[in-house]
């Protein structure tokens, strides 16, 4: 399963409301770290597909939901179970830690 483009009108539907865990990245067009961890969501979502949701909204097209989960800089990731954040990252980083994060989470 590959990420889901989330906007701020499906936000609600696809990351608050989902009966898994989502993994939200917050990313612009324009930021190259976003660009660099990009392809190690890509394959998360695809090794972790039965437990875990991997969303992309992007800030520029969808200034609302960034604003509103106090976003500050890209890429954030959060990390959605039951609707709540759970745990946040800002910044890149490599795929190994990200999956290390997301365990420490009791996502894997």
């Amino acid at each position: 399963m590959a990420t889901v483009a989330v906007t701020d009108d499906t936000f609600e539907a696809d990351v608050l409301k989902s009966d898994k865990p989502v993994l939200v990245d917050f990313w612009a067009i324009w930021c190259g770290p976003c660009k660099q961890i990009g392809p190690a969501l890509e394959q998360i979502s695809d090794e972790l597909s039965g437990s875990l949701t991997v969303a992309k909204v992007d800030i520029d097209d969808s200034p609302m939901t960034p604003t509103k989960m106090g976003v500050r800089g890209v890429p954030t990731l959060m990390l959605f179970k039951g609707g709540e954040v759970v745990a946040m990252k800002a910044g890149a980083m490599p795929k190994s830690k990200i999956v290390e994060w997301l365990a420490e989470q009791g996502v894997s």
